[in-house]
Parts: structure tokens; C-alpha cells; sequence
């Protein structure tokens, strides 16, 4: 589990103009853009906030860079592996939610099987989109930016279980509770502007 991942939302009507085979090269390429692109420009200033293209790209995608993650894939994984420590003792309708909510992004389920990208949104053939881990639709977007909204005032409830199941003090991404919903909520600070401005997510593996 040595990826990492970069996570972006991203103007639909720009992006889903060309077909889907067309799709992630026609992000990569604005990407990767010789000075008004992000790859050569390193990490944002300021973590926990995004970072823009310049140029005639500005206004179709940004990079969100998350605080404590240094860019890894890690934190992610170990988030939904902690949730399962937990979600069999948690309140049942906390647990219908925020299942909704890791399912859609970073967590593979119970049989470790789930499914992060929205059929169609880029090609489905193989090679076309390696390094795609997370691809959400506008509509996807808007669903669970609204199970997030449900789900987000009810994370205090979990602490107790938290602490009993999952807290591990020596852990490097999440010894705390505080630390595991810091994620969730940066993870729904992506969706909530993506879905303010009807984009979609996107997040590739460096």
C-alpha cells in the first residue's frame, strides 16, 4: 500500500465534453502543463486548502492537498480499516451513513470489494485509466456530499466506540479520534464544494 493519491474536483462540462476514452489524458495534460499546470509548481502553501491551475485551465479543476497526509494513499486505507474496527459497535443509523459515505470514497468493504469509480465516467478499459482510485459523477457528487450533511453532525457519537475498538495511541495516521474524523471532514470539505459547483472527484494515484 504504497500509493499515493491526489484528489481533485473537477468542471464536468469541460471534462465529459470529449469521450470517455479521452477523458483522464485531457486531465493529466492540463495537469501537467508547462507553467500553468500544478505538477511542476510543487504543494500548495497552505495545507488543507486547494491548490488551482493558472492560464486557461484555472476555472475546470483544482487539487485539494490534505493536511496530515503528506500525499500517501495510507491514511485513506487505514481510515476504512479503522471504521471496521468500529462499525458493528456503532449506532445503527451512524453506521447505515458513514458506510454510504467510505463506500462511495476510500473503503473497500466487508468482502473488500467496493467499487470507487462511477461506470462511464472514463473509459472501462484496461490500461485507459490506470491509477484511477476514486471517480464521482455530479450526481454521485451531490449524493453523498448530502449522506455527508446527515452523517457529519452524528461523528461525536462515535468517540466512545472509538476509543474502546479502533484508538491505537502509537499509530502514525490516526491515534486519536479527533485525528480519523479530521479525514472525514476534509473529505467532506471536497465534496461539499464539488457539489456547490456541480463538478465531480477525481483521485489518481501519483
Amino acid at each position: 500500500m504504497g500509493l499515493d493519491i491526489t484528489v481533485m474536483i473537477v468542471d464536468w462540462s469541460w471534462l465529459g465534453e470529449v469521450p470517455s476514452r479521452e477523458r483522464l489524458s485531457r486531465l493529466e495534460d492540463a495537469w501537467y502543463a508547462d507553467e500553468t499546470g500544478l505538477w511542476n509548481r510543487g504543494a500548495p502553501a497552505v495545507k488543507g486548502d486547494w491548490e488551482w491551475p493558472l492560464g486557461p485551465k484555472a476555472s475546470f479543476f483544482a487539487i485539494y492537498e490534505f493536511l496530515r497526509t503528506c500525499g500517501s494513499f495510507k491514511p485513506h486505507f487505514w481510515a476504512g480499516e479503522q471504521w471496521e474496527s468500529l462499525r458493528d459497535h456503532a449506532d445503527p443509523m451512524v453506521r447505515t451513513r458513514l458506510d454510504t459515505f467510505l463506500l462511495g470514497l476510500i473503503w473497500n468493504g466487508l468482502d473488500g470489494e467496493a467499487e470507487h469509480t462511477d461506470p462511464g465516467f472514463f473509459c472501462d478499459e484496461p490500461g485507459v485509466s490506470d491509477g484511477l482510485l476514486v471517480a464521482r459523477s455530479p450526481d454521485s457528487v451531490r449524493e453523498l456530499a448530502a449522506t455527508w450533511e446527515e452523517v457529519r453532525p452524528q461523528l461525536g457519537r462515535l468517540r466512545g466506540v472509538f476509543n474502546e475498538h479502533a484508538a491505537v495511541p502509537a499509530a502514525r495516521w490516526f491515534p486519536s479520534f479527533e485525528a480519523f474524523t479530521d479525514l472525514l471532514e476534509e473529505w467532506g470539505r471536497v465534496l461539499t464544494e464539488a457539489a456547490r459547483r456541480g463538478w465531480g472527484v477525481v483521485g489518481l494515484s501519483g
